[in-house]
């Protein structure tokens, strides 16, 4: 059978791969996994702002509650919000009803435990494996579960975070982008709070506007007003608001790699950098080795996914560490990649430094880099591994960057796609490398250069 789990949950076309029948079963089998051992479970649940996210939170309720679990409903919340939330009402699993960054019409459905960690490999294994079998309770009378709405869930999330800062925010200007998404009703109360003036933008949802030509994928627009009024600095929350890219106050986009260099150098000088290591990604521009040598910084590399950054951190003690695309997570507070948290530890840095982003992020240069993306089948996404035409076009392209740059090709985890990503000194060679990689690929593949 295929694996159901991607890399940050199950993902999918809401109500065509990712139907209410599936939630449903999802839900059954994930309480039954992950409260095995206790008599009447409890399980918080939150959503974004899409759609589709009613329909599947109804099922996944009906399919917990039919196994005896007790359902806390966090309602519109950020995925982050859910993992502290879930330690901090004692619940014994949480799960986060979103697609993240993608478009409105997927939805996705992803587990914490009772800890706020992503759930390992083999736990999702187990869920899938029970799904379709006869090994899950079916309590009658009054053990089976009750729905139970939880009124304060915003507020504990924003005192939560708002602990995790000891500066005032007062004279900073805060250009604010929520991707219409789980960010709107948190982060520009929470900034006004700490004494910031805020611009909000894309921060009145309709469930049909969730990251539509806005948010952390989409900065552009919040670059150019931030130069417009002249602020200190835009930030850009993607749809559940676990990933964060900001602009400093010339417009000038900073994303997690500068953010890790910023916040990794703040946390050395305090002290408080584990190990004196920030863990990145394959994906992490070869600015940051670059910075992480010249400040005697360890720069560990996982594979792509804020979940094997995180396991990297817990296996070594790490403190600090996230992707390029906006996922940082600092273990200090929260189990996971957490937008808002990051933003407060930017402007904290900023704050106790007391300078323009700019001059922060001066040391962190990101080489010229080339991202094409293919859309291809799902049973296609390995083929680049083994197709000669393809292997030949990389090699190509690794012989002429030797020293200079570098290739990565990998399937997405959460998208039908396959990234074609090149670094080096020359963006005109890179970027001729990358589009015949893509081209093998589109043609071996059947796939489209998107």
């Amino acid at each position: 059978m295929k694996r159901l789990f991607g890399t940050d949950g199950v993902r999918g076309v809401a109500n065509s791969e990712l139907t209410p029948e599936l939630a449903f079963k999802l839900g059954k089998a994930g309480a039954t996994v992950l409260t095995s051992e206790i008599h009447k479970p409890k399980i918080l649940i939150g959503r974004d702002t899409r759609i589709s996210g009613n329909m599947l939170e109804a099922a996944l309720i009906a399919g917990m509650m039919s196994v005896g679990a007790d359902v806390l409903i966090a309602g519109v919340i950020p995925t982050p919000a859910v993992a502290y939330l879930t330690r901090y009402y004692h619940a014994d699993a949480g799960v986060m009803i979103s697609a993240s960054h993608n478009s409105v019409e997927f939805n996705g459905i992803k587990f914490f435990d009772s800890k706020g960690f992503k759930l390992p490999d083999q736990v999702e294994d187990e869920i899938q494996r029970i799904m379709d079998t006869d090994e899950m309770p079916c309590p009658i009378g009054t053990d089976i579960g009750r729905r139970i709405s939880i009124k304060s869930a915003k507020d504990d999330y924003m005192e939560f975070l708002a602990s995790t800062i000891d500066v005032s925010l007062e004279g900073i200007e805060v250009v604010m982008d929520c991707a219409n998404g789980a960010a709107s009703g948190v982060a520009p109360q929470l900034f006004k709070k700490l004494g910031a003036t805020v611009y909000p933008y894309y921060f009145l949802p309709d469930g049909t506007d969730i990251n539509k030509n806005c948010g952390s994928t989409h900065p552009e627009r919040i670059c150019e007003i931030v130069k417009e009024i002249g602020a200190d600095i835009g930030l850009a929350f993607d749809g559940d608001a676990d990933r964060l890219i900001a602009c400093d106050e010339r417009g000038v986009e900073l994303d997690g790699d500068h953010v890790l260099a910023i916040c990794g150098r703040m946390l050395m000088d305090e002290g408080k950098l584990n190990k004196n290591t920030i863990v990145g990604t394959v994906m992490s521009n070869m600015g940051l080795d670059i910075f992480a040598n010249k400040n005697n910084i360890h720069l560990e590399k996982t594979t792509v996914g804020d979940r094997y950054v995180l396991e990297s951190m817990l296996e070594n003690g790490y403190s600090l560490g996230g992707e390029k695309s906006g996922h940082v997570i600092f273990l200090e507070h929260n189990t996971t990649g957490d937008g808002i948290l990051t933003a407060l530890q930017l402007l904290r840095a900023k704050v106790m430094q007391k300078k323009e982003m700019s001059v922060l992020a001066k040391d962190m240069k990101n080489l010229p880099q080339v991202l094409v993306n293919i859309k291809v089948d799902n049973e296609k996404k390995n083929l680049y591994k083994t197709d000669e035409s393809i292997l030949n076009e990389i090699k190509k392209a690794d012989q002429a960057l030797e020293g200079r740059g570098r290739t990565l090709i990998r399937a997405s985890g959460t998208e039908p796609l396959i990234r074609v990503m090149l670094e080096g000194d020359n963006v005109e060679e890179i970027d001729g490398f990358a589009l015949n990689i893509a081209k093998a690929i589109e043609k071996a593949c059947d796939g489209k250069i998107v």
